[in-house]
């Protein structure tokens, strides 16, 4: 079976904490499921790199970027970011790692920012409308405009633009109005998002269902990490 014909898990922010993300996946298994990563899989936890491994690895299974793979980019672009980096909760091993496998680094270059599901559902990494810095004024098909600019901005080694575009907070949870032109321009009828951490025992749902956050808060090393999270509340089938 194509992946685009399995039912689909979504995988809230990682950020390093490997074991709780193959004790999350365990009961899905990868023939069965197209996985979608929301990013985030690095910083905090010790073991950004290999979660990232994890997941390109895994069958049926899409990464998007998130603002954090980004700094990383970033970081290992220009010596200069490296502070900045490990300021966020980076580590100095995961950028060493990075840097020694370059398959690894062009194929994380590569990855969407975002990804327009059959069913109209819009997959990205923060729940804002920030991606619209990378569109120009008459874009027929915004989703692969925005993915098209943003492998050409990482080619280009200016990774701030893409900082600035994913590091806002999360606005569609409180602002319905935006979130609604937001799906309008886009051509969706939801959004998924992670970056912004809730406190609900699964993904929180917003207005009607409209805009839903897998990012419940996974990793343990994370510095908003509340003691037994639930791995339902990051890592959970999309329902309609």
């Amino acid at each position: 079976m194509a992946a685009d014909d399995l039912p689909v898990l979504i995988v809230g922010d990682v950020h390093g904490d490997i074991e709780r993300l193959a004790a999350a996946l365990q009961p899905y298994p990868a023939s069965e499921w197209r996985t979608i990563f929301l990013g985030d899989l690095v910083d905090y936890g010790m073991f950004g790199v290999g979660c990232l491994r994890y997941a390109r690895d895994r069958q049926n299974t899409d990464v998007i970027l998130g603002n954090h793979e980004v700094a990383m980019l970033w970081a290992l672009q220009d010596p200069t970011r490296i502070g900045f980096f490990i300021s966020i909760g980076g580590h100095q091993h995961d950028l060493d790692e990075l840097r020694a496998d370059e398959p690894l680094q062009e194929w994380l270059k590569t990855r969407p920012l975002m990804i327009k599901l059959r069913d109209g559902t819009l997959v990205q990494h923060c729940g804002n409308d920030d991606y619209r810095m990378l569109l120009g004024n008459y874009e027929s098909d915004p989703v692969n405009a925005i993915n098209s600019k943003a492998s050409l901005v990482l080619e280009a080694g200016d990774a701030h633009l893409l900082w600035e575009v994913m590091s806002g907070k999360g606005v569609f949870a409180t602002q319905p109005e935006r979130l609604e032109r937001w799906l309008q321009h886009t051509g969706c009828r939801r959004v998924v998002f992670g970056h912004t951490p809730h406190r609900n025992a699964v993904p929180a749902r917003y207005h009607g269902g409209k805009a839903i956050n897998f990012d419940g808060g996974l990793s343990r090393s994370h510095r908003m990490y509340r003691r037994g999270a639930p791995l339902a509340a990051s890592v959970a089938p999309l329902e309609d």
